[in-house]
């Protein structure tokens, strides 16, 4: 009787179609990256900034009136509504959120093109609402937005990154 034969090491399908599906996963994952988009005007240009987070500009709030600031937070409009509110806030939250207000007078602009912010652009507005963004502007203690709900206001908007 004929003894068995022992069995080749022939090599697998997976490390051959390992390197496409690494490729193919990296690719996946890089271009479902969100466009980082960035709008500016020409106000204010050569006003330093300062950066400060959410909590510390609305827990000292008076120390930055008729300050210029960079602040991140979560941005929301609705029908009278133009806000910015901290991670884990909501529009429930009035007392703890900055009423923005953009102007005519500081159009904002997508850098290196003529699209504005509020502008209708290649067949849709510029989504913002519940958006996390960056904003530059002024602080103003003494207007506190719509009916008076909000801690202060961020007015000479010249930057906003989504």
């Amino acid at each position: 009787m004929a003894s068995p034969q022992p069995q080749q090491n022939t090599p697998g399908r997976f490390p051959v179609f390992f390197p496409v599906i690494l490729f193919l996963a990296v690719f996946l994952l890089f271009s479902c990256k969100h466009e980082q988009k960035t709008y500016t005007s020409d106000c204010d240009v050569d006003i330093s900034f300062k950066r400060v987070s959410f909590k510390q500009l609305l827990g000292n709030i008076e120390n930055y009136d008729h300050q210029y600031v960079e602040v991140a937070g979560k941005y929301e409009e609705d029908k009278e509504l133009s806000a910015l509110f901290g991670t884990g806030s909501t529009s429930d939250d009035d007392n703890d959120a900055l009423w923005v207000d953009f102007s005519q007078d500081c159009p904002l602009y997508q850098t290196g093109t003529h699209k504005g912010l509020f502008e209708y652009n290649d067949g849709q507005f510029t989504q913002i609402n519940d958006q996390p963004v960056i904003i530059r502007g002024m602080i103003n203690i003494h207007n506190k937005g719509h009916e008076k709900k909000f801690k202060a206001t961020i007015e000479r908007i010249s930057l906003v990154k989504l």
